[in-house]
């Protein structure tokens, strides 16, 4: 067969081709083997290093601050407002007056329950008293003694005669005694005299229990009526319960306001809403103190489980990051969170803690996370808790040797922290442990680097194109070094 001079040329560029080809596609599936070439086996083994130092095991959950000195200030009697003494930002102190309302109706109730109590006071004391009869009774008749006495005379006269058996009378010592007629006149009137019958007075009182008791429950329910009365005319005036800061005012003078709060709103005080975090209370006038602020916080069921009363925690503000302050679990809430467990949501338990350290600048409502300190192991040996392996107390290890050579040990491990764990058996200090290398011998997920499957079909595609270039001459040639590089992009 004859052959061209310009034919021959093209045979040989080809061909050239061909070979380069060839030789790159080999060498790009060696170099990018799965983990079988020389770059794989070079790959460092990497270790951790058993030290000393403290090992803690924290929950974190997020929440918002509440002082429970807030309280609402409302007025326990209604009216329309005559004053309101304060504004928004003022310091008042316990017992302060706040605001006003008119007394007219209230004094008036005063005054009638007064006037009923007398009336009452004054009823008891008559039923007290009880109902006086008074009755007169004639004594019984006395005889008349000196009757009795002239005749008794007169017979000791005879018999004295007859006992001295003489009838001569007996001589008289004073001559004036022989007027007889005038002593005989005397006698017969004394004999005639009728007494006067005499009289006595007696009064019986009657108390009727019946009515007794009666009057001491009205005089009682005429007692709590006044008291009510002047506890609403007390409720006219609105005073501070505690110190504070006046956060909110709800009304002006001239406005009415109920006997439950500003307006229409009903009082209440801070309180923990369904969610477990607490809220801002609400009233007339609402005064803050962050006196004994607090911070009320949801964690997970696993990480409630672990919290435990005074057990030391960590609140950060979210809104300034580097404000840290100290605190303590005060209660966990038995009941979940109200709203999670339900569908895909999990399941969250609040717990309250007490801040301490200066608190003067904290305000009711920021938002913040909180760490609790669930275990601590002070001057223990750890480990990155990912250079063991398996679960629970009882783990296992690989110890690199100083001569490379590795040996593989049990290790008991105590408290858990975030990311190391503490050692109580097993390995020493200074003890380096082969940490778990990443999945895949290139550190990639699939033991490859990007892309090295489409250079291999790259390679492949341009060793076809380079065949291809024999048959089809120039032409052929440069679509076998396209589809080449297509194949590797």
């Amino acid at each position: 067969m004859k052959v061209f001079p310009r034919r021959r040329g093209a045979v040989l560029v080809n061909s050239a081709l061909g070979v380069a080809l060839v030789g790159a596609a080999a060498l790009a599936y060696t170099v990018l083997d799965d983990g079988t070439g020389t770059a794989a086996a070079k790959t460092p083994v990497r270790t951790a290093t058993v030290t000393k130092g403290t090992v803690l095991a924290t929950v974190s959950g997020t929440g918002t601050l509440a002082s429970p000195t807030d309280a609402a200030q409302d007025f326990t009697t209604g009216g329309r407002l005559t004053a309101v003494k304060v504004a928004v930002g003022d310091t008042v102190t316990k017992g302060q007056v706040l605001a006003t309302v008119d007394t007219t109706s209230a004094q008036q109730q005063v005054d009638a329950a007064q006037s009923a109590l007398n009336t009452a006071t004054v009823n008891l004391a008559k039923a007290r008293a009880g109902v006086t009869t008074t009755t007169v009774q004639q004594l019984p008749a006395r005889s008349n003694g000196s009757s009795g006495s002239s005749g008794s005379g007169g017979s000791g006269g005879s018999g004295g005669r007859g006992a001295g058996g003489s009838s001569t009378p007996a001589p008289q010592s004073d001559p004036s005694a022989q007027t007889g007629p005038s002593a005989q006149a005397t006698v017969p009137a004394a004999q005639n005299t009728v007494p006067e019958p005499q009289t006595t007075t007696i009064s019986t009182t009657k108390v009727d229990d019946a009515a007794v008791a009666q009057a001491e429950q009205q005089l009682a329910t005429a007692q709590t009526s006044l008291a009510n009365a002047q506890a609403a005319l007390a409720g006219t005036t609105l005073t501070a319960s505690v110190d504070g800061t006046v956060a909110s005012v709800a009304g002006k003078a001239g406005d009415t306001v109920g006997s439950t709060g500003g307006g229409s709103s009903s009082a209440s005080s801070g309180t923990k809403s369904s969610s477990g975090s607490s809220t801002a209370p609400s009233g007339f006038i609402v005064l803050t103190n962050p006196t004994g602020m607090q911070v009320t916080a949801n964690f997970s069921e696993l990480d409630s489980l672990k919290l435990k009363k005074g057990e030391a925690a960590t609140v950060t503000l979210n809104a300034q990051s580097d404000s840290r302050f100290n605190a303590s679990v005060l209660s966990v809430s038995p009941l979940p969170v109200s709203g999670s467990g339900g569908g895909s949501s999990a399941v969250q338990y609040a717990a309250t803690l007490q801040i301490s350290g200066d608190v003067s600048r904290l305000r009711t409502g920021l938002s913040a996370t909180v760490s609790v300190v669930t275990g601590e192991a002070d001057d223990a040996l750890s480990l990155p808790t990912a250079a063991l392996s398996g679960t629970g107390a009882s783990r296992t290890a690989t110890v690199v040797h100083p001569d490379g050579g590795t040996e593989r040990v049990t290790v008991e491990v105590g408290v858990e922290g975030d990311t190391t764990v503490q050692v109580v058996s097993g390995l020493a200090e200074g003890d380096k442990v082969e940490l778990a290398s990443t999945s895949g011998s290139n550190g990639f997920p699939n033991g490859s680097f990007p892309g090295a499957g489409g250079n291999r079909g790259g390679a492949g595609a341009g060793g076809a194109g380079a065949g291809g270039a024999g048959v089809a001459g120039i032409g052929g040639a440069a679509g076998g070094a396209g589809a080449g590089r297509g194949g590797g992009r």
